[in-house]
């Protein structure tokens, strides 16, 4: 954020930061609680999906399709797509900054090494070293407490899953593919991991995972690509301190979310200089020097391609090679579920995880409810 700040700042406004405590979705409530209750912010980010839909039906976005195309939004992004979650009847009402995937299996050669294993080339591989692992004293699979636990389950249903299972289950919604043998797989896949998992070993932030990673103590660790950003302020080098296999190694695709800024309509009587500050950081946000600037920095990929990205570690071209296949990413779950649909999984998930003694059959059927009755 530091660098959109500083480029912001370089136009003569000036960027003032409103921190929300906790991390991604948990702001969200603050958030949208802030501009209904009528102290809106000038811009606020949050994730690409359907948790402004109230906020941009309610009339309390600003409409930034003129923008868009006299900019050539649609012209530059490297994904059609990623402008879809912006858009409701025909407008945009975001500004979509990078491409985000949860998708990625982060691995420790240190790791593997200590335990006298080569280095695993896909989830397969990895999931059955865990019991070798543990023996030779490494944490087989890292884990940070709270949200970093909500990404996996998604990840290995389109890894251990498929990508058409994928489809079935979130764009679809159907719930018969659920109490199938494909989505069992990938409930077993989620089972073992949670086997393999010592509570007392659970680190209190990602950063600790990616510490524990670039250490060898931990062998990896299902996470988003913005894990990246932590190696990248230690030194790490991607292919040498630490591995990324995106898709688990089990196809070539991966979800396509992100992170995008909205601009709440502000009050009557508002300067209009900061209406104008609005329109300014928005044209900002997606032009080459920030996308260059933010994403090197953060380990997201751009969303543009038209710019210079030699300076892409190892793990980001990987990403960017998956980007130029016309079928390379799928959407976020995010955008084919509803809000309240995603939270319902992620309590399930929680619940599944913390218990061990969940049977796998009651937590299918469990997620083939929700799934059934998903909008």
């Amino acid at each position: 954020m530091a660098e959109f700040a500083r480029l912001f700042n370089a136009t003569g406004n000036r960027w003032v930061d409103s921190a929300l405590a906790g991390s991604g979705t948990g702001a969200n409530p603050v958030i949208i609680s802030r501009i209904l209750g009528g102290n809106p912010m000038g811009a606020t980010q949050m994730n690409t999906g359907r948790d402004a839909e109230e906020l941009i039906k309610a009339g309390l976005l600003t409409d930034l399709t003129d923008i868009a195309k006299e900019d050539g939004w649609y012209d530059f992004f490297a994904d059609k797509t990623l402008l879809k979650p912006c858009e409701y009847e025909g407008k945009i009402y975001c500004v979509p900054i990078n491409i985000h995937s949860w998708h990625w299996l982060w691995l420790s050669p240190k790791a593997f090494e200590k335990a006298g294993l080569p280095v695993p080339k896909d989830w397969n591989e990895y999931a059955a070293d865990f019991g070798k692992l543990r023996e030779a004293g490494v944490v087989p699979f890292g884990l940070a407490a709270g949200w970093p636990l909500n990404g996996i389950p998604q990840v290995l249903l389109a890894g251990v899953g498929g990508t058409d299972l994928w489809m079935k289950v979130y764009g679809d919604k159907d719930a018969a593919t659920v109490r199938g043998p494909e989505f069992r797989k990938v409930a077993e896949a989620f089972a073992q991991i949670r086997d393999a998992v010592n509570p007392a070993e659970v680190v209190p932030q990602f950063a600790d995972v990616a510490n524990q990673i670039m250490q060898g103590t931990a062998a990896g660790n299902i996470h988003g690509d913005w894990i990246q950003g932590e190696f990248s302020l230690a030194g790490a080098v991607a292919g040498k301190d630490y591995d990324c296999i995106p898709g688990l190694g089990l196809n070539d695709r991966i979800e396509g979310g992100g992170d995008a800024f909205y601009f709440p309509k502000l009050p009557e009587g508002t300067d209009p200089a900061v209406i104008e500050a609005q329109k300014t950081l928005a044209r900002l946000l997606v032009s080459k020097e920030a996308q260059l600037a933010f994403n090197l920095k953060k380990g997201s990929m751009p969303i543009r391609t038209d710019i210079d990205l030699s300076g892409a570690n190892a793990c980001m071209k990987k990403g960017l090679e998956i980007l130029s296949s016309p079928d390379g990413l799928l959407p976020s779950g995010e955008v084919l579920l509803s809000s309240d649909t995603q939270q319902q999984l992620v309590d399930l998930n929680q619940e599944f995880f913390s218990d061990k003694s969940y049977a796998l059959d009651d937590y299918i059927e469990a997620y083939a409810k929700i799934i059934e009755a998903a909008d």
